[in-house]
């Protein structure tokens, strides 16, 4: 079976065939880097990260483009609420941009461009629309420049719109426009702005508007004509639609798939900063396992919104646990196994079609299954096959514990665990002890209080196991 995405432009399932065959690129639209991120904004950097490990790992070669926004209205509106220059505002949470995607174990993109970085080719694709008569300078002297929508008969086309039905754009005044659909591809220099918040163009001192930026970028590393743009669902009504038109409209071919997923909600509405419902991905992970915190992402289907609550968190953590467990048994009796081994035929199946990330971990979960039993019956070469199994699915998905990626986070926990250990085998001792002379009520006890710290003590012919 060959791979198959859910094309939103399209509105179905369809065959991916890549542009140029055995390789992939990529476009997803960053963060702008306004606040710290929450789950909301994180999910898309997961779901993207499986999307590339799996095309990874069915052989393709894979560039991936996701770029900073790091020049917006709320840029500048917070910064200047902090009295801090808006650029060291937006480079305090690119940082935590990072530091959040790195937490839950996402590989860094290709390459990150900066919005600021490529003001040249958004001058140079703005005149490109002003020449096809696609764009105009606005009339009233502010310097701002709208893509006009009724120019390009398309538009509306991705999120299957007409245009008389459309809301008007709300990215700049309206006074300068012709249609107020029309949205901003510049937008001129304000007294009330700092004067390093613009650049110089023929029409005038200004910075560029937020779709503008991603048809420059996205151009200029992955060319004419791409694979695959995305982004979370609420981008594709304007800002991908606008991309689209701008894009189109300037000749280019632009992404032959466009892929969305969906929402993180809390209560019922999408996360985020003005709804005051947003989870800092900083602070999550200080409450559950990172590891457990992008099992939560990514165990949903991506086009499935995901209801925040601590109830799901703590159920991700659990079901991590279970299947940690089962690893580190079946490893300590067949050897270490990496996660290079064959996938299951249903597996595989399950992520050609569209990424369907809950059948693949369902097939995680009956490995396990068998894995155990194989445990208790003695199988060693059961045993074998379903740990290879499961770590090569972790693997696809991120989620090996052995995963390079998780060094870091894990580092304090590695120091720690021979101390926690040394400390319970002490009391596992003494329990052994009182059950060798019959003292059932000592061994009891013990048990009792290592159970209430939250350890699972297990008895093998080994001696006794304990785990969190």
């Amino acid at each position: 079976m060959s791979f198959r995405l859910y094309d939103t432009a399209a509105r179905e399932v369809r065959d991916f065939v890549p542009v140029e065959p055995g390789k992939v690129s990529i476009y997803h639209c960053g963060l702008t880097v306004q606040s710290a991120p929450h789950l909301g904004h994180i999910r898309k950097e997961v779901v993207f990260d499986v999307l590339r490990r799996w095309l990874t790992r069915t052989g393709h070669q894979v560039t991936v483009i996701a770029n900073v926004t790091d020049i917006d209205d709320k840029i500048l509106a917070k910064s200047a609420e902090a009295g801090v220059p808006w650029f060291a505002h937006a480079y305090r949470f690119e940082r935590e941009l990072h530091q959040a995607y790195a937490a839950l174990g996402c590989e860094p993109p290709t390459y990150e461009p900066r919005a600021t970085g490529h003001i040249p080719e958004m001058i140079e694709l703005v005149q490109v629309l002003l020449d096809k008569g696609h764009a105009y300078v606005a009339e009233d002297g502010s310097g701002d420049v709208y893509f006009d929508v009724r120019s390009w008969p398309s538009y509306g086309s991705l999120s299957r719109q007409r245009i008389d039905d459309m809301e008007p754009a709300d990215d700049a005044d309206p006074r300068g426009k012709r249609d107020p659909r029309d949205f901003a591809l510049w937008k001129g220099h304000k007294p009330e702005e700092p004067v390093t918040a613009s650049w110089p163009t023929p029409w005038g001192r200004g910075r560029p508007g937020w779709h503008l930026e991603c048809s420059a970028m996205a151009g200029k590393y992955l060319g004419s004509v791409f694979d695959i743009h995305g982004g979370g669902l609420d981008l594709r009504f304007p800002h991908h639609e606008n991309e689209l038109a701008q894009s189109s409209a300037a000749g280019h071919e632009f992404a032959r798939y466009w892929m969305h997923n969906a929402w993180v909600t809390a209560a019922g509405e999408k996360m985020s900063k003005s709804l005051g419902n947003g989870a800092l991905v900083s602070e999550v992970t200080k409450q559950y396992p990172a590891r457990a915190v992008r099992f939560y992402l990514a165990q949903p289907h991506y086009r499935s919104a995901i209801e925040f609550s601590s109830t799901s968190l703590e159920e991700a953590t659990t079901a991590l646990q279970r299947i940690d467990h089962f690893v580190d048994r079946a490893q300590e009796l067949v050897g270490t196994v990496d996660g290079t081994g064959e996938l299951p035929e249903a597996f595989v199946t399950a992520m050609d079609d569209d990424l369907a990330t809950p059948t693949a971990v369902a097939e995680i979960y009956g490995a396990v299954r068998q894995g155990n039993q194989a445990l208790e019956s003695g199988d060693t070469e059961e045993v074998r096959i379903q740990l290879t199994a499961v770590q090569a699915m972790l693997d696809v998905l991120g989620l090996r514990a052995a995963d390079p990626v998780w060094s870091a986070a894990d580092a304090a926990d590695d120091r720690l665990e021979p101390v926690v250990d040394g400390l319970v085998r002490t009391l596992l001792d003494q329990r052994e002890a009182a059950r060798g002379r019959k003292d059932w009520d000592t061994a009891d006890a013990i048990r009792d209080s290592v159970a209430a710290l939250g350890l699972t003590i297990t008895d093998t012919p080994d001696g006794p196991r304990w785990s969190l």
